[in-house]
């Protein structure tokens, strides 16, 4: 209703008006029922003194009997309309007023900018990066033409600035000495804040995030030092979940040469592995590998020593020669099968997760409601039906790529119920509905704020503080501190949370230590774990890359 979009200001005008209006209204109706109905006049005066009491419940009964029917109705609707206007048309027109004048008022002037990074328009990609922003200590502001969300954001304690750049663009001035500018409205928007930042003379990095990748080439040649388009991103991340074809190796695999690789298993219920102790299992020894960690709800956490407790439907991250990791494959299961993999949901996210699977050479089965080119299986992922067309039981992998959580949510315990060894790695909209996803029996639940958010995480505040997910990495170090140690019995595992996988010596790499094995000081160790786990190590061993 148009009512809505009113100043406070202009709805208290409308009620004021609305008030007297109202009363004259009544007023010359009760005249005329008086005269034309009872056959005893009234005055004009008369009659608007007795709507206005009636209306108000003040009256005193100075005119209290009506023979005629329709004027009895009248007078007994009259009263609620008067209790409709001070119950249902008072508050919608009379409190924002009072709201507007008495409530702390939003800045709109941006403050000092000397570094602060300043993040045009709130959103599901901002969301996620304030959250690394506070863990970093790192000041910020937000910029949000939206008056409600600013207010929101403004109890939430975040240092927001209402502005709108069409109407003012010079509340943007300030900017010219931000350490950084994230623009995350719409394309148009996006473009205008860049231009008004540099023609303000604002020089440094400025990151955007479009919607339509054509844009990214004209965001870039108007100023944008990078654009992003957070769904193509999202869709590439969904894929790379599904298809080891697809995955990167670990950051830094290849230094280990061709004896020794990294894999994910998926640990079943039923396994040697599911519910048993690192120590009791002695896969190190045994079978030449060692667990890096494990995926499970979501997280990913370092395997802190020998009491560590592999989690049955947990994804094992293990490191070591190609033997050995045969052997863990038939102790478990290989988060990659035989069949093909299937996805729901064909829109423009899952459009682009299909796109790239077809790259790799990956055969993928599309389920989606409607019809169309690249769709196998049409109906929805809700029924039993298209799930048996579409071989659910038998493929390698399930995405949901849909367009609302509360059907993803839905979607993966059904899915999670018809095929429970299946991986199953879902799209989320909003990041708060992630946990949600975990509970419902997702392997892996990844949102474009997620995405986004790691991505400028990593821009703004370097790969050491991005806490979005954490990476596995091989770094080379010297033996530093672990000389005359064995590598295993060291405690760096349990002191930092990285663990030593691997030794060059003379040439070769070691993969294999016997308990009389020492590093010498003139040994290259390969070090395996996330980025703050590797840091605290250089820390403790006082390592350098080598």
């Amino acid at each position: 209703m148009q009512y809505k979009t009113w100043s406070p200001a202009r709805r208290l005008l409308a009620l004021l008006a609305l008030l007297p209006l109202t009363v004259l209204i009544l007023g010359t109706l009760y005249m005329l029922g008086m005269d034309h109905l009872e056959g005893s006049p009234r005055t004009l005066l008369q009659a608007l003194q007795w709507a206005s009491e009636t209306m108000t419940n003040t009256g005193y009964g100075a005119d209290n009997r009506w023979n005629h029917p329709v004027m009895a109705m009248f007078v007994i609707i009259t009263p609620f309309i008067g209790q409709c206007l001070v119950f249902l048309i008072f508050p919608v027109l009379m409190l924002p007023y009072f709201e507007d004048k008495f409530e702390v008022r939003l800045p709109q002037v941006l403050p000092p900018m000397d570094g602060r990074v300043l993040f045009y328009h709130y959103g599901p990609a901002i969301e996620s990066l304030v959250v690394e922003f506070e863990n970093a200590n790192s000041p910020f502001v937000i910029l949000e033409e939206d008056m409600n969300q600013a207010r929101s954001l403004r109890d939430r304690g975040f240092n927001v600035v209402l502005g709108n750049l069409a109407a003012d663009p010079s509340v943007l001035a300030p900017a010219a000495q931000a350490r950084a500018v994230v623009t995350n409205s719409n394309d148009h928007a996006n473009a205008t804040c860049t231009l008004l930042a540099r023609e303000f003379g604002f020089t440094g990095p400025l990151f955007a995030l479009a919607n339509d990748p054509l844009y990214r080439a004209p965001m870039v040649q108007i100023g944008a030092t990078e654009v992003f388009t957070p769904a193509h991103v999202l869709g590439a991340a969904l894929a790379s979940r599904a298809s080891h074809r697809i995955s990167p190796p670990a950051e830094g695999m290849h230094l280990l040469g061709a004896r020794v690789g990294m894999a994910e298993f998926r640990v079943r219920a039923d396994s040697a592995l599911a519910g048993k102790r690192l120590g009791d299992l002695r896969l190190r020894e045994r079978h030449g590998v060692a667990v890096i960690g494990q995926w499970f709800g979501g997280l990913f956490t370092t395997a802190k020593g020998p009491d560590t407790q592999v989690q049955p439907g947990a994804i094992l991250v293990v490191v070591g020669v190609h033997e050995g990791l045969a052997d863990v494959e038939r102790m478990a299961m290989p988060i990659r099968r035989a069949g093909p993999i299937v996805l729901a949901g064909y829109g423009s996210v899952g459009q682009k997760v299909v796109e790239m699977l077809l790259d790799a050479g990956e055969a993928c089965t599309v389920i989606d409601r409607l019809a169309g080119p690249g769709v196998d299986v049409v109906g929805s992922v809700l029924e039993r039906a298209s799930l048996d067309k579409a071989r659910v039981r038998e493929a390698s992998a399930v995405v949901l790529a849909l367009s609302d959580d509360s059907e993803s949510v839905f979607a993966t315990a059904v899915v999670r119920d018809y095929a429970p060894g299946v991986p199953l790695i879902v799209r989320v909209l909003r990041t708060p509905n992630t946990e949600r996803l975990y509970r419902s029996g997702a392997d892996f639940a990844i949102s474009v704020g997620q995405v986004a958010g790691q991505i400028l995480a990593y821009h703004l505040l370097g790969e050491q503080t991005t806490h979005v997910e954490n990476r596995v990495k091989f770094i080379r170090v010297n033996a530093g501190a672990l000389v005359g140690e064995h590598p295993w019995h060291c405690e760096a595992l349990e002191r930092t949370g990285s663990k030593v996988v691997a030794v060059e010596r003379g040439g070769g790499v070691l993969v294999e230590f016997g308990e009389g094995f020492e590093v010498r000081a003139d040994d290259t160790l390969f070090v395996c774990g996330s980025l703050n786990s590797l840091e605290r190590y250089q820390k403790a061993f006082m390592t350098a890359s080598a």
